[in-house]
């Protein structure tokens, strides 16, 4: 990267479609405080679809300046311990030049009309709103500057603002932004041509450590989350749900429930029948008491009898061996390159594996929860921690058959995420109760429901095979991947591609014969996504048979890796997919598959780790690299037995490039906790199912690392780079595991092919 790159403001290839206007003072205070005449300024944003098509225009951000020097932001992403409420604006701030000791922010409700999308999913936060950000911060600087200038008789290019204030360059003039509210409140908004945007190396927070906004308040328990919120004549609901997905209650004893103290109303909820529909709940029966240890008891009580429904004599273990067959024979082909078919038969040495993966719950340590409030004229307000705000009221304007306009939705803290509070059910449930019930009502799942009634991220069955050549040359590749697609049901259906995309099709090492192939299989529960969705099992069998064919060929796997990926270049796949590349819904014209940049993550990894330095007996290393959500990221993990023989990670070390690294607090603070949640499902973590029904209730059986297991350090080295920013909550988790799978092998001489793993 040349001096002049990194001195850029605007990240290489950023297409701008935003646009500045000035915001109504009354929509503003509907969700927060604004002082008396304070100025207040918006942003249009246009949100682009998988391939830059334009799907909606809608104001994303408002930002105000009130006369007291308060510079109050609109956060409109959902926080789950991500810090994007901070994030973004921190980049708002910035721009601004707003001291940040005063700034304040307030999160919006859900109202897609105004913020546009609020979908917290899928690593594209910043990356979807960082030019908006910046020209909304530097929108009203500009119009500050000009205030000033005029006030002081200046050029406004004399003119510059830090904490708070506008300034003059070089003199010792200086004005607070809130003595300027009222010039700016009558002043024309300026064009977007004439607004400049500040040089990167004067940013003073982006780019920089900065605490969450509510770190005080979460760590002296100040902070909201949605099990927090307590309405008056609230009851607590707790939902007993059909034990196989499609089961239909058939008779309940009503009576024994409201027989427990405390018990007030039973109610049956009609549920989804197969197990489609992302936003619907499940069949069950609700009993809403004075406290939730009633509602638990009543729920007890309830000797409800199921007809169970096609899925009751599925089991997970018999899909999995039919899976593992499947893949034995010719799939749909999804990406070709060359001719696999003449590469292995003229090979000098084949390799053949299948990886296995298991289903995985995601177990927030929240356990979902929602409070809804039906009133007497059919207008609903609710409380959740939701990641997708505008679809869970959409979902609940739906089941009630009101308006949209009717249904309002407040944004809690999550207490985690992980892509489950994307999904509205329970949202959906809190209303359907309170409305049969005339009061507000809190639906609580326990620990139990939330690993039975989860949105699962699919088990799977991966067979590779690879060919050398007769010089030992990596000639073939050949991948069948099956696993019940996100949202499928009953009927046989392959992986969509957007899911094969997710480090499957693109493969990016330059092997000569390429092939990929899915396979067929259907779903006995409920599909969802969860963090990194299928980059999970990908990057695992991928990344674990790159080491044993480094191991094969004799070479060092950090250095095989740099081979393969070839000359600099940006990767596009022309001709080779069936069907579009997904590319995480951008032009891959935008965001280029760059082998330069997964090299350089690569490169830094085992500089920083000393991947090759000797290590001590009873120690060992493992290596991956994997791209995900457009970030670059490459993992080195270190292994060794304690004095019972148990397996510790004394050691983690992660390169990452995602672009500009907006709040390198948070881009660790990701990475330390993407190596947990990974550690858990690389060796502790599975859900099983049998007669249609999970058999794991809690963490006892449904393992997450205990503070032993967990790593102990993890080095997160940020690759500088002035590239559109990408993201950072998903990328941590594919490589690791690999990573981790091959280090154990060095360590133990037996490779695992199959999650999850134990020494």
């Amino acid at each position: 990267m040349n001096k002049k790159e990194a001195a850029a403001s605007t990240p290489k290839g950023t297409v701008d479609r935003s646009e500045i206007f000035r915001a109504s003072r009354r929509d503003f205070l509907k969700i927060g405080s604004l002082a008396a005449g304070g100025f207040v300024l918006g942003v249009n944003f246009q949100c682009s679809g998988p391939k830059g098509e334009l799907v909606s225009f809608a104001p994303n951000a408002f930002v105000s300046i009130a006369s007291d020097n308060v510079v109050t932001i609109i956060a409109h992403r959902s926080e789950m311990g991500t810090g994007i409420r901070t994030s973004l604006p921190m980049i708002v701030a910035d721009e601004l030049g707003a001291d940040w000791s005063q700034v304040k922010i307030v999160q919006a409700e859900g109202d897609e009309d105004k913020y546009g999308n609020q979908n917290t999913d899928g690593s594209f936060s910043v990356r979807m709103f960082y030019e908006p950000m910046k020209k909304a911060g530097a929108t009203a600087r500009h119009m500050l500057m000009q205030a000033a200038a005029k006030e002081w008789g200046v050029d406004v290019s004399e003119c510059d603002t830090e904490n708070s204030q506008v300034i003059q360059k070089g003199g010792s003039k200086k004005i607070a932004f809130g003595d300027l509210v009222e010039q700016i409140k009558v002043m024309e908004l300026p064009k977007a041509e004439d607004v400049p945007m500040k040089d990167f190396s004067s940013y003073k927070l982006v780019g920089k450590d900065v605490p969450i906004y509510d770190l005080e308040d979460i760590a002296t328990g100040k902070a909201v989350f949605g099990a927090d919120v307590d309405l008056p004549n609230m009851l607590i609901a707790v939902v007993r749900r059909s034990p196989v997905v499609g089961a239909k209650a058939l008779s309940y004893s009503e009576e024994k429930a409201l027989a427990v103290p405390g018990v007030k109303k039973v109610v049956k909820i009609d549920g989804v029948g197969l197990p489609t529909g992302l936003d619907k709940p499940l069949e069950g029966i609700a009993v809403l008491a004075e406290n939730t240890w009633s509602a638990i008891k009543g729920s007890e009580a309830l000797e409800v009898e199921w007809d169970l429904g096609p899925n009751q004599t599925y089991n997970s273990s018999v899909q999995l061996e039919e899976m593992v067959k499947s893949t034995a024979s010719n799939g749909t082909v999804k990406r070709e390159r060359g001719n696999f078919n003449q590469a292995k038969s003229s090979a000098g040495k084949t390799f053949e594996k299948t990886y296995l993966a298991p289903f995985y719950a995601h177990s927030t340590i929240e356990p979902p929860a929602a409070i809804a409030d039906v009133k007497a004229d059919g207008s609903v307000v609710i409380w959740a921690p939701s990641q997708h705000p505008q679809w869970a009221r959409g979902a609940v304007a739906g089941a009630l058959g009101v308006d949209l306009a009717k249904v309002r939705l407040n944004v809690t803290l999550l207490g985690g995420g992980f892509g489950r509070k994307s999904k509205p059910d329970y949202v959906v449930e809190a209303a359907l109760l309170s409305k049969a019930a005339g009061v507000p009502v809190r639906v609580q799942w326990t620990r139990t429901c939330d690993l039975h009634h989860d949105y699962y991220h699919s088990h799977s069955a991966q067979r590779i095979v690879a060919t050398l050549d007769g010089s030992g040359n990596l000639s073939g590749w050949n991948h069948h991947t099956v696993f019940p697609a996100i949202g499928s049901g009953l009927d046989a259906a392959p992986p969509s591609d957007g899911e094969l995309d997710l480090g499957c099709r693109d493969f990016p090492y330059d092997v000569p014969n390429i092939r990929v192939e899915a396979h067929e299989s259907t779903a006995h529960t409920r599909i969802g996504w969860l963090r990194s969705v299928s980059n999970i099992h990908h990057a695992f069998a991928i990344g674990a048979m790159m080491d044993e064919l480094a191991e094969a060929r004799g070479l060092d796997p950090v250095d095989q890796a740099l081979q393969l990926l070839g000359d600099d270049r940006d990767l596009v796949f022309a001709g080779e997919m069936v069907g579009d590349y997904g590319n995480y819904g951008e032009k891959i014209e935008d965001f280029p598959w760059s082998t330069a940049r997964m090299k350089k993550v690569i490169e830094t990894v085992a500089e920083k780790s000393n991947w090759k330095a000797n290590l001590a007996a009873g120690k060992a290393v493992g290596f991956a690299a994997h791209k995900s959500f457009l970030t670059y990221v490459a993992c080195v993990v270190m292994v060794e037995k304690d004095a019972n023989g148990n397996l510790l990670i004394p050691e983690v070390h992660y390169a990452v490039d995602c672009g500009i690294a907006v709040n390198t607090d948070r881009v660790r603070s990701q990475f330390e906790g993407g190596a947990q949640f990974a550690t858990s499902l690389a060796t502790t973590s599975a859900i099983t199912l049998e007669n249609g029904r999970v058999q794991q209730n809690n963490f006892d059986t449904y393992q997450i690392i205990r503070m032993p297991q967990a790593p102990k350090k993890t080095h997160v080295h940020i690759v500088p780079s002035m590239e559109k920013p990408t993201g950072v909550g998903e990328p941590p988790v594919p490589p690791f595991i690999p990573a981790l799978a091959n280090a154990v092998y060095k360590l133990s001489g037996k490779r695992n092919y199959q999650l999850p793993f134990q020494v």
